[in-house]
């Protein structure tokens, strides 16, 4: 009898805990060919307005997770075929090669990802083979949905209430204990090298101290210290605003993006917790921004492209926003004069993460101060942020360009009572701007209103070691 073959090809969900697509491979082959592929078009590739569509810090923490996810796979008795290229033609060829009779993965909704998996599809057809997806992102599972993704509620208040109460959230799935050997040898590139993508010694260097490190193991290993080890998580809704430390929040944000961490074992983690110490509004406000990823998700299944589009979800294109070059580089440095903006660019630059106050505050200055086009923003995020996730991010900037179907569209942020607010000692611009560490903290976020004589007396001149406000300061008085 002929063994069924099939290739299990790893892309946002490089796990092997509740990998639906992983346990369907299992369940309906005796083979299995786990693959990788380095996408040309997306490690040395750029976006429409020329930056990198991967950045240093999000490059390390890929190739240190797909290094994690091979060693798993060895000690389970298989391995990991890496490539480098398209995709839809290394697979294709792959599988031509091996004589499979299925690909599995699980499914990517938004553009590029889409035309990929389409071609690799038309691809497979031409040899009698097709690809098997399954759907590994979301807390939710769409099935059990109360609507079809067409139909998704347009808000997050009225999502939350159809789903919260009433749908049930699935057990993760356990990971295997074993996986069959391959029997067929195959050629495996080796784990590529950040200079072949075009990075700098300098830009790999910059990488070597992370703050978080990419694989599976990583991830279920914060998810252990945060919920388990910690006292962080009951306090966790009053401290996710925090700027400075690793704690403040739970940066699950950095595993689930890439699929290291499966939602749903998130969620499996905060109920025992619930069950065996506390329910507070902090454990409830953790399962809400789980929330909050599943429904930019859904977002980006419903609109598609629009998402990305100037005019966004809305449709409504805000006339005043530009392509301002000059305007987004100095945004893009930390050089806008606004020290609470300027300290986000540096820490986002520096380590490849910005909390989600700061995110929100950069993304407003850049829309409502700078009416800078919301779309370069984005962008920058996408190639900088090691978090990145296509839905959250642009979900997130149609909100805050006023592009969505919400009531509080456009939110527009006042900058400097943020900064008092969330920085009130001044301790998180002082740490990433050390030339206004000297400023009383009542005078920290507003050096453009110093006096000469106080410049003097700080040691922060305007123009020299700290840049003046770029825009009108009557409005920032």
């Amino acid at each position: 009898m002929n063994k069924k073959k099939v290739i299990l090809w790893f892309r946002n969900d490089l796990r092997l805990h509740d990998n639906e697509a992983l346990d369907e491979a299992l369940s309906s082959s005796d083979e299995i060919y786990p693959v990788y592929i380095f996408d040309d078009r997306v490690f040395k590739g750029t976006s429409s307005y020329g930056l990198r569509k991967t950045g240093k810090f999000r490059a390390r923490f890929i190739i240190d997770s797909i290094k994690e996810l091979r060693d798993s796979l060895r000690l389970l008795g298989s391995d990991l075929i890496i490539r480098s290229g398209h995709p839809e033609e290394v697979i294709f060829e792959l599988a031509k090669e091996l004589k499979t009779n299925w690909v599995f993965c699980n499914r990517e909704r938004t553009h590029e990802e889409v035309l990929v998996q389409d071609k690799l599809e038309r691809n497979l057809w031409s040899i009698g083979q097709e690809v098997r997806f399954s759907r590994g992102k979301m807390l939710y599972y769409t099935a059990d949905l109360p609507f079809p993704v067409t139909h998704a509620p347009d808000t997050f208040t009225q999502f939350r209430k159809e789903v919260e109460k009433i749908v049930p959230i699935r057990d993760p799935i356990d990971t295997p204990a074993t996986l069959p050997a391959m029997s067929i040898n195959t050629t495996s590139d080796p784990l590529p090298k950040m200079k072949e993508w075009g990075f700098s010694e300098e830009e790999i260097s910059d990488t070597n101290d992370l703050i978080f490190r990419g694989g599976e193991q990583n991830g279920l290993d914060r998810l252990n210290q945060f919920i388990w080890k910690s006292d962080h998580l009951l306090h966790y809704k009053e401290s996710c605003n925090d700027l400075l430390g690793v704690n403040y929040s739970s940066k699950f944000s950095v595993y689930l993006a890439h699929g290291c961490l499966s939602p749903k074992m998130v969620y499996r983690e905060l109920k025992n917790f619930e069950k065996s110490r506390l329910k507070n509004d902090s454990t409830y406000h953790l399962y809400f921004e789980l929330l909050w990823r599943d429904f930019f998700r859904l977002m980006g299944k419903k609109y598609g492209n629009d998402i990305f589009k100037k005019s966004g979800i809305k449709g409504a294109t805000k006339k005043d926003l530009v392509d301002d070059h000059a305007l987004f580089r100095i945004w893009t440095e930390g050089r806008t004069g606004m020290p609470f903006i300027d300290a986000a660019m540096k820490e986002l630059n520096s380590t490849g993460f910005m909390s989600n106050r700061a995110r929100q505050n950069a993304a407003s200055f850049l829309i409502n101060d700078l009416n800078v086009n919301w779309q370069m923003g984005a962008e920058y995020f996408e190639t900088l942020l090691i978090d990145y996730d296509v839905c959250s991010n642009w979900g997130n900037w149609n909100y805050l360009a006023g592009l969505v179907n919400d009531s509080r569209e456009g939110k527009c942020y006042n900058v400097i009572n943020q900064a008092k607010k969330y920085d009130p000692k001044g301790l998180f611009v002082k740490k990433w701007i050390p030339t206004l560490a000297n400023i009383p903290a009542d005078k920290v976020h507003q050096p453009y209103l110093l006096s000469e004589i106080e410049q003097t007396d700080f040691g922060c001149t305007l123009q020299k070691e700290y840049p003046d406000l770029c825009i009108k300061k009557e409005f920032y008085q």
